[in-house]
C-alpha cells in the first residue's frame, strides 16, 4: 500500500506520524472494549438499581356553595417550602469531612454517625429558613429519620401556609439554599369559620385510596376525607379523582426525575339550599339569646321543603381540623355539657312540650271539638290520682284562648276525650319517630313516638295526658318540628326536607352535566279538614298578635304565627332538672312562605327565650325578599345517586 511504500523510503517523520495514529487507534479500541465489555455489567446493575416509584396526587376538593352560589367551603393555595434531600449530597459530604475527627470505627456506629451528620445539615438549613421566614420551625431527628428511610423520593415539608410577606422574603434571598423549593397545593378552607359548621362538617387526614381507585402506591401525598356533615355525606362527590406521578429513583433512593402519568380530576361542587344570610342571622340570634347557648334553629320554605338555615349552637371552627386539630382544641370540642360537635337540629331528640299541642289540636278538632265550647280550669287537672299543674291561670277557656295561653287542662281534657289513637295517627302522618330523609345518612336520630300495645309499658290515661302536652314517651328533633310547622302552613302537605340543590362540575365546560335534586316532594298528607287547619293557623296568629305567649315575635307589617313551648327535662328519679324551650312559627299569615323552629336548652321559656330569636330570623327573611326574589332551581337531571 501507499503508506507502507512510503515507510520503506526511510522517512522518520512519516513513521512517527504513523505510530501516533496507530497508538491512538489502539487506545480508542481499548476504551471501547473496556466500556462495552468490562464495565457493561456495572451499567446493567445501575439500571437495575434505578426504579420507578408511584405517587398518589390528591385532587382539588369540590366547593360547597349556598343557594346563591356563595362559597361556604373552598380551597385556597397553600404555599409551602419543602426540602429535596437528593440535592444535598455535597453538603452531606462536606459536613462529613469537617467531622472526620468524630468518626467512630464500628460499622453500626458509623452508619448512625452518618445519619446524624445528614440531620445536622438539614437542621442548619431549617434554622436558617426559620430566620428568613421569621417563623419558628424545627424538624426532629426522629421525623428526619422516618422520612429519610421511608420517603426519600418525596420532598420533606418544612413550612406550610406561608403569607405574602413570607413568600416575598423567601424569593428575595440573594441565594436560595440548595434543596429548598417553594410550591403550592390546594388546602380546604371554610370562609365563614363557625357558620354552618355542623352542616358542612370537617375533614380528617386520610390517605387511603377511594372506591374504584388503584390501591397500590409507593407514596401518597397528604389527603383528607370528610368525617361529618356534607363533607362526609358527599365525600365521594367532592373528593374528585386522584392523579398519579412516577418518580425515578436511584439505588440510594434519591429522586432522579419525575413525570405525571394521570392528571387529577377536581371534585364536583355541591350547591346547598341554605341561604348564607339567613343562616348567619339564625346563628347570631342563638348566640345573643344567652351565654353558652345550647340550641338549634331550622328555617324551611314551607312551599317546597327547601331548608334555608340549619343552625346549631355552640358551634366550632372546622378550619381547626386542617391540617390537624390540636389536643387543646379537641378538649374544648369534647366538653360533656356544651357538646359543640353535636348538631342539635338532627342529632339530639327532645320533648316537644307545648308545641306538640298543635298535633293534639288537630286530633281534637277532627274528633268534633267545638272551638267555642268553654272549659273551666281550676289551674290544675287530676288524671286518676295524679295532679297535673296548669301553666295557664285558672279560668274559662275556649280553643283559641287555651291555645295562646297554653292551657294544659284544656288540651289534656280534650285530648283524652279524642283518644290517643287519633293523636298518634296524626303524628305518624307527620312521620314523627322517623328520619326526615335529609341527605346526611347516619347522622340523624329518628326521635321517639310511642306505640301503645307494642311498647312494654302499660298505657293509661296518664301517658295520654303527658302525650297531649308533649311530655312523656315522645321525643322529636327541631327539623321534625319544622316539617310539622310547614305542613300546617302549606295546607297539609308533609314535605321531604331538601338540603342539597344540585351537584355542579367545577369545570365550566361540563356545566351541562349538573345534577339537580327534585324540589317540593310530598311525603304524606295530613288529611285533616281545611276548617281544622284554619282554626290552628288563626290560633297561632293570635298567639303572637293577641297578647299570647309568642308576642315577642311580633313584627309590624309581617304577620308571624307561632306556638311556644317549654318541656321539662327529668332525671331517672323523675325530678325536673332542666327545661327545653321552643318556638314553632310560620309567616306571613296571609301567604305562608317560611317555617321557623327555634329550640334552646335551659331557656327561661319559649316566649321569653325563643320567640325573640325567631323575630330576628323573620326580619332577615323579610329583608331577603326585599333584596332579591327567591330563585327556582332549574335542573337538567333529577334524582341523582346518593352523595
Amino acid at each position: 500500500m501507499l503508506v507502507f511504500d512510503q515507510l520503506k523510503k526511510d522517512d522518520p517523520q512519516l513513521r512517527l506520524l504513523t505510530g501516533v495514529v496507530l497508538i491512538g487507534m489502539i487506545v480508542l479500541l481499548s476504551g471501547l472494549w473496556y466500556v462495552q465489555v468490562i464495565t457493561s455489567q456495572k451499567f446493567v446493575e445501575n439500571q437495575r438499581a434505578q426504579a420507578y416509584r408511584t405517587v398518589r396526587i390528591p385532587a382539588a376538593r369540590g366547593k360547597i356553595l349556598d343557594r346563591q352560589g356563595r362559597a361556604l367551603a373552598d380551597n385556597y393555595p397553600n404555599y409551602r417550602v419543602s426540602l429535596y434531600l437528593e440535592e444535598l449530597p455535597k453538603l452531606f459530604k462536606a459536613e462529613y469531612q469537617r467531622s472526620r475527627a468524630e468518626r467512630p470505627r464500628g460499622r453500626e456506629e458509623r452508619a448512625a454517625f452518618e445519619s446524624l451528620i445528614r440531620y445536622r445539615v438539614v437542621s442548619n438549613l431549617v434554622q436558617n429558613l426559620s430566620q428568613v421566614l421569621n417563623q419558628p420551625m424545627a424538624v426532629t431527628y426522629d421525623e428526619f429519620v422516618r422520612h429519610y428511610n421511608a420517603q426519600l423520593a418525596l420532598p420533606l415539608p418544612l413550612a406550610n401556609q406561608l403569607n405574602s410577606v413570607q413568600i416575598a422574603r423567601f424569593q428575595e434571598q440573594p441565594v436560595i439554599p440548595p434543596g429548598l423549593d417553594l410550591d403550592v397545593q390546594p388546602m380546604r378552607f371554610y370562609l365563614y369559620a363557625t357558620t354552618a359548621a355542623h352542616l358542612l362538617g370537617y375533614l380528617r387526614r386520610d390517605n387511603q385510596s377511594r372506591e374504584g381507585e388503584d390501591a397500590e402506591y409507593d407514596f401518597r401525598l397528604p389527603d383528607y376525607r370528610g368525617r361529618v356533615g356534607i363533607e362526609k355525606a358527599f365525600d365521594s362527590t367532592l373528593c374528585g379523582r386522584a392523579g398519579v406521578k412516577s418518580v425515578l429513583v436511584n439505588n440510594l433512593g434519591y429522586r432522579q426525575s419525575e413525570s405525571t402519568w394521570v392528571e387529577s380530576e377536581p371534585g364536583t361542587n355541591v350547591v346547598l339550599t341554605i341561604d348564607l344570610d339567613i343562616q348567619r342571622a339564625a346563628e347570631r340570634g342563638l348566640q345573643a339569646s344567652m351565654n353558652y347557648t345550647r340550641g338549634a334553629v331550622v328555617v324551611m320554605d314551607c312551599r317546597d321543603g327547601d331548608i334555608l338555615a340549619l343552625a346549631s349552637a355552640p358551634s366550632f371552627d372546622p378550619n381547626r381540623f386542617v391540617p390537624g386539630i390540636s389536643h387543646a382544641d379537641w378538649e374544648i370540642l369534647s366538653d360533656p355539657k356544651l357538646r359543640p360537635q353535636l348538631n342539635r337540629c338532627i342529632q339530639e331528640r327532645y320533648a316537644p312540650g307545648s308545641i306538640y299541642k298543635i298535633v293534639t289540636s288537630m286530633a281534637c278538632l277532627e274528633a268534633g271539638l267545638d272551638p267555642h265550647q268553654i272549659l273551666q280550669s281550676a289551674g290544675h287537672i287530676f288524671v286518676g290520682r295524679r295532679r297535673i299543674k296548669d301553666t295557664a291561670a285558672a279560668g274559662d277557656y275556649d280553643f283559641k284562648k287555651a291555645f295562646i295561653h297554653s292551657s294544659n287542662t284544656y288540651f289534656i281534657s280534650n285530648g283524652i276525650h279524642a283518644g290517643v289513637d287519633r293523636i298518634l295517627e296524626i303524628s305518624r302522618r307527620l312521620h314523627l319517630g322517623e328520619n326526615t330523609g335529609i341527605p346526611l345518612p347516619g347522622q340523624e336520630t329518628p326521635g321517639i313516638l310511642p306505640r301503645p300495645g307494642e311498647d312494654p309499658i302499660v298505657w293509661h290515661d296518664g301517658e295520654t295526658a303527658n302525650l297531649c302536652i308533649g311530655q312523656g314517651q315522645v321525643a322529636v328533633t327541631p327539623l321534625q318540628m319544622a316539617v310539622m310547622t310547614a305542613a300546617i302552613a302549606n295546607g297539609g302537605k308533609v314535605l321531604w326536607p331538601r338540603l342539597v340543590d344540585k351537584l355542579v362540575p367545577q369545570d365550566p365546560l361540563l356545566a351541562g352535566e349538573a345534577w339537580t335534586y327534585k324540589r317540593g316532594r310530598v311525603r304524606n298528607e295530613l288529611n285533616v279538614s281545611k276548617r281544622t287547619l284554619d282554626l290552628i293557623r288563626d290560633a297561632m296568629r293570635a298567639d303572637v298578635e293577641e297578647e299570647g305567649t309568642g308576642k315577642a315575635a311580633r313584627i309590624p307589617g309581617f304577620r308571624v304565627c307561632g306556638k311556644t313551648g317549654t318541656a321539662e327535662v327529668t332525671n331517672p328519679q323523675g325530678r325536673v332538672v332542666d327545661h327545653t324551650t321552643w318556638f314553632a312559627a310560620f309567616g306571613p299569615y296571609e301567604d305562608p312562605r317560611y317555617a321557623v323552629v327555634v329550640m334552646v336548652e335551659s331557656g327561661v321559656s319559649g316566649g321569653h327565650t325563643c320567640a325573640p330569636i325567631a323575630k330576628e330570623i323573620f326580619l332577615a327573611l323579610r329583608k331577603r325578599e326585599m333584596v332579591t326574589a327567591p330563585t327556582a332551581s332549574s335542573g337538567l337531571k333529577s334524582t341523582p345517586p346518593e352523595g
